[in-house]
């Protein structure tokens, strides 16, 4: 796989757990949150998605072939400047996988974008105040 496939993947990884719009061949529009998607077709899983005509489905599945387009506004979480900034904290120390999501600090901590995940003692404070602070500043 290139580097461009790559980073393809991980920004549509990216989109999980995101409110997103999605637009299919035959020009109908969903909103939803997408909760699941299979890289090698596209095909998507939405959760209380919204049709354009204001009914909501709980679950759309759709076939990655009839999709379009899928965009969000949402701004996606920065993990490379997460890891920059625990860097500064923890030096050579600090793991990117950011195609898979998050970071590994000191080989036992795991920060998401929604925090300390995995981990416990002071690290794991020291990791979880330093995203705070970064999500603090990210927000303003």
């Amino acid at each position: 796989m290139s580097v461009a496939q790559r980073k393809y993947f991980t920004e549509v990884a990216a989109l999980a757990e995101k409110i997103v719009s999605v637009t299919t061949i035959n020009g109908k529009s969903f909103t939803g949150t997408l909760i699941g998607i299979n890289p090698d077709n596209l095909s998507l899983v939405l959760s209380d998605a919204k049709e354009e005509n204001g009914g909501t489905v709980n679950r759309l599945f759709l076939n990655g072939s009839t999709v379009t387009q899928i965009s969000t506004a949402e701004k996606a979480f920065d993990f490379k400047a997460l890891s920059q900034r625990l860097e500064k904290v923890f030096p050579r120390m600090v793991k990117l996988f950011e195609d898979q999501g998050f970071i590994w600090v000191m080989d036992k901590v795991k920060v998401t974008d929604h925090g300390v995940t995995e981990g416990s003692g002071p690290a794991a404070e020291r990791v979880q105040k330093v995203y705070e602070l970064f999500i603090k500043e990210t927000k303003a």
